[in-house]
């Protein structure tokens, strides 16, 4: 009697488990993940297990079930580079002069075949490692709230709305370790994956998607990965002028699933002078703008859903044809900028073209005898200088020419 008694009280209280209830937690996500106390987030450090263990309980709040090797998380050890021209070495086990990254997965099972992935790495750069573009003498915390505290937060929000929405899909929701390091932990998943990638939809990654601006440029990477996804990206936009790329390749997470020859979208609100630095935190972010995001990828989710597994494409390479640089200008682009030029986003500090008088809202039109139409020409026009050199600098400032002498 005694036993009946105790499986009546078990099955009376699971019946009363509370379900969780969808709420906007964005801003809340973004304070803790980049607060001081844990000192950047750097791959393999106390800060970044301390986040990962913040993403397992937002996971475990919203009843998403563990998909990872040793329950929500994936661990994964490998050898730091010792020069920067070799590709970091994967090893089985902890040894000396090893570090252990993270994965932190969480999972939402509809029961059907196909499973959408959407991930944003939550390592940034510690006490500044190599990355940082901070010039200080005294080593201070980058807590990267947009670098990127800002795809986490969207990503939780996402799987928030997404447990009871949407159900012709499962959801994997990941948040990757080591991308700083070079994409570590999205390429350690993606060849040791804890889901079968025969049958992934498509895969979404948010990357720097907390500073909108005031234009409400967008940028989307990925968008010729699938021959859907163009018209389905155009459907679904009510509020942002997007800045579509092609390409599947890029320098953030969604490239390790495009070489896995799934469908990748990558979303970014554009670079600034913050990026890489102590400077980058959660006070400067544009809340407003990324529950706009959020709500954009939701629709952009909702409109396939039903539809399919998506046809993958390739698409060109554009990163092979980036021309070298011998030299920089010391410049931030603004790699949303859509008119005729370089439009630069951020000066740094000591470099040439601060020394030559360019300013944050100029927009490079000519350098030397080359005309600068667009990001690619810029870059070509760029790389056939190295240092010492000097050139002539045309640049458009409120709606007037100027000319500068640069010197790299």
């Amino acid at each position: 009697m005694k036993h009946i008694t105790l499986l009546v009280l078990f099955v009376t209280l699971w019946g009363c488990k509370k379900e969780y209830t969808y709420k906007n937690e964005i801003k809340e996500d973004v304070v803790f993940l980049s607060d001081d106390k844990l000192e950047g987030r750097e791959t393999g450090t106390q800060g970044e297990q301390e986040a990962a263990n913040y993403i397992v309980k937002r996971f475990k709040e919203m009843g998403l079930a563990p998909k990872g090797t040793e329950n929500y998380f994936q661990p994964f050890n490998f050898k730091p580079k010792t020069n920067p021209h070799d590709e970091v070495k994967f090893v089985t086990m902890e040894a000396d002069g090893t570090i252990t990254g993270t994965n932190v997965l969480g999972y939402i099972d509809n029961q059907v075949e196909q499973t959408v992935i959407i991930g944003a790495h939550y390592d940034h750069l510690g006490f500044g490692s190599e990355g940082s573009l901070y010039r200080g003498e005294e080593k201070q915390i980058h807590n990267g709230a947009d670098d990127n505290a800002s795809g986490v937060a969207v990503m939780l929000d996402l799987a928030g709305k997404l447990q009871k929405a949407n159900t012709s899909n499962n959801y994997l929701f990941m948040a990757f370790s080591g991308e700083e390091m070079g994409l570590l932990g999205s390429n350690y998943f993606a060849k040791n994956s804890t889901i079968d990638l025969e049958h992934v939809n498509y895969m979404i990654n948010m990357d720097m998607v907390g500073r909108l601006k005031q234009d409400s440029t967008l940028a989307v990477y990925g968008v010729g990965t699938s021959p859907r996804f163009k018209q389905v990206l155009s459907a679904t936009n009510k509020s942002f002028k997007i800045i579509e790329n092609e390409s599947g390749i890029g320098p953030s997470d969604h490239t390790s699933f495009y070489l896995q020859d799934i469908p990748v979208l990558h979303f970014f609100t554009g670079q600034h002078e913050d990026y890489h630095k102590p400077s980058d935190d959660f006070d400067k972010l544009n809340y407003d703008g990324m529950n706009l995001v959020s709500n954009y990828i939701f629709d952009v989710i909702s409109e396939l859903d039903g539809q399919g597994k998506m046809a993958f494409r390739k698409t060109k390479n554009e990163s092979e044809e980036t021309p070298r640089f011998k030299v920089g200008m010391g410049v931030i682009p603004d790699y949303l900028f859509d008119g005729k030029g370089m439009r630069i986003d951020g000066v740094s500090e000591g470099k040439p073209a601060k020394r030559a008088g360019l300013e944050k809202g100029d927009i490079v039109i000519k350098m030397g005898d080359s005309s600068i139409v667009d990001m690619m020409s810029y870059m070509r026009a760029l790389a056939t200088f190295k240092q010492g050199d000097t050139t002539k600098v045309v640049v458009t400032r409120n709606g007037t020419e100027v000319e500068k002498e640069l010197i790299f």
